[in-house]
């Protein structure tokens, strides 16, 4: 969703969805959220759960499905880390560590 910018550049971009891991379950973070109109993937905490149940609140929203494209995405940038050029950015050129990127997702890709 495109935001309007206050000057000349490039525009905002709000993102439609924030997929998260636990450490992000925070009650102040999911406001914080909610206030932007930004849906939340993220899963609670047992301790969380459990004081959401005794204050009789209703659970949120988590869709498994999401979550689970976002585990198949971290697990593409760590195949893509263990390639140590682009690990560590010895190619400081634009081209070429794109270059490598595209090389190594195509090896990866052919792997799988």
């Amino acid at each position: 969703m495109r935001v309007a910018s206050a000057g000349p550049g490039r525009p905002l971009v709000r993102p439609e969805r924030v997929v998260a891991d636990k450490g992000y379950s925070a009650r102040s973070f999911r406001a914080c959220l909610r206030r932007r109109g930004i849906k939340a993937t993220i899963p609670e905490r047992v301790d969380q759960l459990a004081g959401r149940r005794r204050r009789r609140e209703r659970p949120c929203g988590f869709d498994r499905t999401v979550y689970r494209r976002r585990n198949v995405v971290e697990r593409c940038f760590h195949r893509l880390k263990q390639w140590r050029g682009i690990a560590t950015r010895y190619d400081k050129q634009p081209d070429r560590y794109l270059a490598a990127i595209t090389l190594a997702s195509t090896l990866i890709r052919l792997q799988t």
